[in-house]
């Protein structure tokens, strides 16, 4: 996982806020993927405009939580986020 890369939503994304979590929907696809509190705040700073890197030491610094264990996390929801092609890497 590259700590510059930024991220775009792909168009026919839509997400949704529902309490602290968000849902994302793939309007194309007519699929969707639920995002925990964590994802969440990761969502909102990748799509705010900040890089991968950013937004690790962001996430690092606003919870209790090794930074090995966030680095694999996130780097596991980005790989989903790519899978289903919710968002393109610029």
């Amino acid at each position: 996982m590259n700590r510059e890369t930024r991220f775009t939503i792909r168009d026919g994304v839509m997400f949704n806020r529902v309490a602290d979590e968000t849902v994302l929907l793939d309007l194309d696809k007519g699929t969707y993927l639920g995002l925990d509190p964590v994802a969440t705040r990761f969502w909102d700073l990748i799509t705010a405009g900040s890089s991968v890197g950013e937004a690790l030491d962001t996430l690092l610094g606003e919870y209790e939580v090794e930074a090995d264990v966030l680095e694999a996390d996130i780097a596991r929801l980005v790989g989903d986020l790519e899978r289903h092609e919710l968002v393109t890497a610029r």
